[in-house]
């Protein structure tokens, strides 16, 4: 069982805030929710390719989520060098 929409919306939201205070990034609202979910998206890929699972509930989502924005931060810097 997922987050469902609108959960996932806010913890997307929280996990990129988090992450652009972390990354020192000038973020809005709208790039924090698609960092946090797209970055939730792509960790979860990554880290069940090596078989870690994080939990479907929105604390273990919202770590996940707030590290993967963080990738997804470094990355975009790191391609516009």
């Amino acid at each position: 069982m997922g987050l469902g929409l609108i959960a996932s919306i806010i913890v997307g939201g929280l996990a990129g805030w988090i992450a652009s205070r972390v990354m020192r990034a000038r973020t809005g609202l709208l790039a924090n929710i698609a960092l946090g979910i797209v970055g939730a998206v792509l960790l979860n890929a990554i880290l069940g390719w090596i078989g870690i699972y994080a939990e479907r509930s929105w604390f273990p989502q919202l770590i996940v989520g707030a590290a993967g924005a963080a990738l997804l931060i470094w990355l975009g810097r790191r391609l516009r060098r």
